[in-house]
């Protein structure tokens, strides 16, 4: 049994992560929580997914991160659904759903995870 749930919506780009962070955080009405040059996070409401910006080498998207208490379950999960593996990194894994979109499965992120409503829990 693990439990999982959206994380975070990702708003990869190339271009200065803080005029990026500016543009998202007036677009979606959020103030800027935190930023270290590389990824600034949104805050956003308890009750909804994070949201962060993060300067890439790749082209510019936006993905989703998974929280999982048992990555590689969520893993094997997503994998028998279609999904596969395009990297694992030591603290999260690269997956890229059947339709092409990539997205992560990440270590929980919120500090709610192990007791919030919406969490789904898989057997």
């Amino acid at each position: 049994m693990h439990k999982s749930r959206l994380a975070c919506l990702v708003i990869d780009g190339q271009n200065d992560v803080n005029e990026a962070a500016y543009f998202w955080s007036q677009a979606l009405g959020c103030e800027i929580a935190e930023t270290d040059g590389r990824y600034t996070r949104l805050a956003t409401p308890a009750d909804q997914p994070q949201v962060l910006i993060q300067r890439v080498t790749h082209p510019s998207r936006v993905h989703l991160d998974i929280e999982s208490d048992d990555i590689e379950a969520e893993v094997a999960r997503l994998q028998a659904l279609g999904a596969s593996v395009v990297e694992r990194l030591s603290r999260w894994v690269v997956m890229q759903a059947p339709t092409g979109h990539r997205f992560c499965i990440v270590e929980p992120q919120r500090a709610d995870f192990a007791s919030a409503p919406g969490v789904n829990v898989w057997r």
